[in-house]
């Protein structure tokens, strides 16, 4: 269906997601990313809102956000065992670069609230298909740390929700293609009710 590899088509449909924990160097480059985001901030947004907004957690600020990540989850499980507390450790330092996605709607607008997360979630889906674009990897991750207000206020303001954890880099196996569902399964035909 899509023979042509050089397409834009054929690079959507072979976009992947990654396995943060099998991402390695390199990850993009300073001006690689800025185009990345660049792109990603070009979706759908009814209103001009950006009601969205990124931000890159540098290498050098991945122990600080292991930390922010330790002291929310011990806060709610203070007795959590040492598998846990190494799987936070992992999440932190996974992948070369790591992009917090935030949903941040314009409460006083008339767009409605389901409209501006559409669109976050939107910005995301461009994120990813520009750094696959690049030739990246990128994994779309939330967990629990996606939902703590502890982990929140770290990167926002109480009127935003972490949209993801949003890994780049390259891939260190190949990837591999998951399940899709059939086509017959999500496409229809709208057909009017007659009374």
């Amino acid at each position: 269906m899509f023979n042509d590899a050089s397409s834009p088509i054929a690079l959507l449909a072979s976009r992947r997601s990654g396995k943060p924990r099998d991402m390695v160097a390199p990850g993009p480059d300073a001006a690689q990313l800025r185009q990345i985001l660049e792109v990603a901030s070009r979706t759908p947004d009814h209103g001009k809102l950006a009601p969205w907004r990124f931000v890159v957690v540098r290498a050098d600020q991945r122990d600080a956000f292991h930390d922010t990540l330790r002291a929310a989850y011990l806060a709610g499980k203070p007795d959590a065992g040492r598998l846990e507390l190494e799987a936070i450790d992992q999440f932190a330092h996974q992948a070369p670069t790591l992009v917090v996605a935030l949903s941040k709607p314009a409460h006083a607008s008339h767009i409605p609230l389901w409209e501006q997360e559409l669109s976050a979630g939107a910005a995301c889906m461009n994120l990813l298909a520009a750094t696959h674009a690049l030739g990246f990897v990128g994994g779309w991750l939330t967990g629990w740390a996606a939902y703590s207000d502890a982990v929140r206020d770290a990167f926002g303001g109480k009127d935003e929700k972490i949209a993801g954890f949003i890994f780049i880099g390259s891939p260190s196996r190949p990837l591999e293609e998951r399940p899709r569902p059939d086509y017959e399964t999500v496409v229809s035909e709208w057909q009017a009710k007659h009374a």
